[in-house]
């Protein structure tokens, strides 16, 4: 079967021509996938009765099958846990902002301005963070560009718009570049899901031939990096990666992308308890980050159950923040959404496969018992 999702425009029209097919079926295709969210052949009632057939026997639109969900109290986070066609589970996340100047007002929910889902490259990671339950839970295989586009449209097909996309779930979106590439191109091509590439961030763990590639890139995509530590002995522990690219040579490749782009980078810090909350770790983080286009986003852990890693109080975070301000770094300390849903990469995930593995361990006591 063909799954159209993973198919580039230029793919899709050599499809149909293959089919002796006018090539404006592609667009037709793609209007009622990527704009009108249908799933279902027969429901695209401009294609003829025997394309739709045809398409119904050669060919799928990925759609990933929802096994958990769960809802933040305020019901502005929301998380899936998806099912693909192997059985593999990936996560994929909806956060509401009420607060984004500018944007439309979603009619469907009054008072809701920017709807951004968090999205997952790959089932499980390779990195091995050892606060991240991803990377406690180990890495099963990457993801196609259908199955990256397919969590976008997971949401979208509720009938509100996306407004942002984050590529800051499962996994390290650079490890296959040309992969997620490609999911990018389809969700800001105009025909396709239309989104604004500056309303799309992806977020590394330092992969440095990643960030290479990018720099070259027209599309104007968000760039953030996960560094959670100043100094390499540090960041050889919480980002496995940073003994293959440390930080002198993941902060050359940055410094050249901001120097080709003039295009900001993001670097992400989560805060731990008693590990790179000290006053003295913010004053290095200054010393690494002067003269660099960047902002720091500051993130409260968001702890899991299997890892040893605390949360930094809050009087901490905030002498951090401050140390970074005084030194003119600009920085914002990260809105925490989805705390209560474990809405953190990986965690819902683990929660499931857990009551799974309960579950069976029940059975087969039943059944010896019997």
């Amino acid at each position: 079967m063909i799954d159209l999702l993973n198919l580039t425009k230029t793919e899709m029209r050599d499809l149909f021509a293959s089919w002796s097919e006018p090539t404006y079926r592609a667009n037709q295709i793609d209007q009622w996938v990527y704009r009108e969210h249908v799933t279902d052949f027969d429901s695209m009632t401009n294609l003829p009765r025997d394309l739709r057939a045809r398409l119904t026997e050669s060919a799928t639109i990925g759609a990933p099958k929802t096994i958990a969900e769960t809802e933040s109290a305020d019901g502005l986070t929301r998380k899936a846990l998806l099912q693909l066609f192997d059985g593999q589970t990936i996560e994929t996340v909806l956060m509401l902002y009420p607060d984004a100047p500018g944007s439309p007002e979603d009619d469907a929910q009054p008072g809701i301005k920017r709807r951004t889902v968090c999205i997952s490259t790959q089932v499980g990671c390779p990195i091995g963070c050892p606060f991240c339950a991803t990377g406690q839970a180990g890495f099963i295989r990457n993801l196609t560009a259908s199955e990256i586009v397919a969590q976008v449209l997971h949401f979208a097909r509720e009938g509100s718009p996306i407004t942002n996309v984050v590529i800051m779930g499962m996994g390290e979106p650079f490890m296959k570049f040309n992969v997620t590439w490609q999911a990018i191109q389809s969700l800001t091509d105009p025909d396709r899901l239309g989104l604004g590439a500056r309303h799309i961030t992806v977020s590394t763990s330092g992969e440095v031939p990643g960030i290479e590639q990018m720099t070259h890139k027209e599309l104007q995509i968000n760039l953030a990096v996960s560094l959670h530590a100043p100094d390499d002995e540090l960041r050889n522990v919480l980002v496995p990666l940073n003994r293959k690219f440390p930080l002198k040579t993941l902060m050359r490749a940055v410094r050249s992308y901001t120097e080709q782009t003039r295009r900001r980078v993001t670097f992400e810090y989560a805060l731990m308890d008693g590990i790179n909350d000290k006053p003295e770790q913010a004053r290095a983080l200054t010393q690494l980050l002067r003269k660099q286009l960047c902002h720091v986003n500051l993130i409260p852990l968001n702890p899991t159950t299997a890892s040893p890693y605390g949360r930094t109080p809050y009087e901490r975070v905030k002498q951090f923040e401050r140390i970074l301000l005084n030194a003119n770094i600009p920085t914002t300390l990260r809105v925490e959404k989805g705390i209560e849903i474990a809405a953190g990469c990986g965690q819902l995930r683990q929660v499931v496969g857990r009551k799974a593995q309960e579950t069976r361990h029940l059975q087969n006591e039943r059944n010896q018992a019997a």
